[in-house]
């Protein structure tokens, strides 16, 4: 009993010691986007300022005379927008060759899905030359629209990875009564599958929205402009040859922060339901 409670103790403490180590650079962010530049660069660091202001995130939303605060809130709406389109696209196209990969046969089908996840692990350095001569050559360069389909190059085999385990354990019962009731394939996969997998594929839209939203190296390579430039690039701009805003560099963090925080506590249940859907076979 006495040691019951002692391995229960040391687990709290584990714990304790995870969730600080987590969440103690999260309040650092957080400290330092409502502190005054004088306390931010002081030495020693004070981990406590002396006084907090709000005034960058007010910037952000409603001062257009500040240059950064207004980059920042542009390049906001241009990630949301690529995010977006992005995951929407992605689980169109993915959703329905994952459905193909899962329940039809045909040649060298193994081989392809081997060649999607090969696709997805492929450094985006390796092909970044000839992106760039390819995409300045048809004058595709700073778009919002290469950005999301540069997205779509490594969002759609995660996708096809992840919803054909979903797919591919699911009864052959659900399609034979379905084709008796008259529906076609469409609306086979519309009205029965996806209410089915449904969990499934609000967890694959997340994780597929995420790696959309955080993607740095493609928007930093192919935007140049206000008119595509995302929140990643938008931050790591904050540090000038003259000077580093370090409270603005902050501030845009925790707001950049927020839609994968709302969206992983919104949907926390469909993500934990999603990850272990595909766990149970026929």
């Amino acid at each position: 009993m006495r040691s019951g409670k002692r391995f229960r103790l040391v687990q709290y403490l584990f714990g304790i010691l995870v969730a600080f180590c987590t969440l103690a650079p999260f309040l650092w962010l957080f400290i330092s986007s409502i502190s005054y530049q004088v306390d931010l660069t002081a030495v020693p660091l004070r981990w406590i300022p002396s006084h907090v202001t709000f005034q960058r995130y007010i910037d952000i939303f409603v001062n257009s005379d500040n240059d950064m605060a207004y980059t920042f809130r542009l390049s906001m709406g241009n990630s949301l927008i690529v995010a977006l389109c992005t995951t929407l696209l992605a689980l169109i196209i993915g959703g329905l060759a994952a459905h193909s990969f899962a329940r039809y046969r045909f040649r060298f089908k193994q081989k392809m899905l081997y060649l999607f996840l090969f696709s997805y692990m492929i450094p985006s350095v390796v092909i970044v030359i000839p992106l760039f001569s390819m995409l300045n050559k048809f004058g595709m360069m700073d778009s919002r629209w290469t950005l999301i389909l540069l997205d779509l190059t490594f969002v759609i085999p995660y996708v096809i990875w992840v919803m054909q385990s979903y797919l591919k354990f699911l009864s052959n019962d659900f399609y034979e009564a379905a084709y008796m009731d008259g529906c076609s394939r469409f609306q086979t996969i519309r009205l029965i599958i996806f209410p089915i997998i449904r969990p499934g594929v609000l967890s694959t839209c997340i994780f597929a929205f995420l790696l959309a939203w955080d993607e740095f190296f493609f928007a930093l390579l192919f935007t140049s402009s206000l008119d595509a430039k995302t929140v990643p690039v938008a931050i790591a701009e904050f540090s000038g040859k003259n000077g580093v805003d370090y409270g603005m560099i902050a501030t845009g963090g925790v707001l950049a922060c927020l839609p994968p925080i709302l969206i992983s506590f919104i949907f926390q249940k469909h993500i934990v339901t999603g990850m272990t859907a595909g766990g149970v076979k026929e």
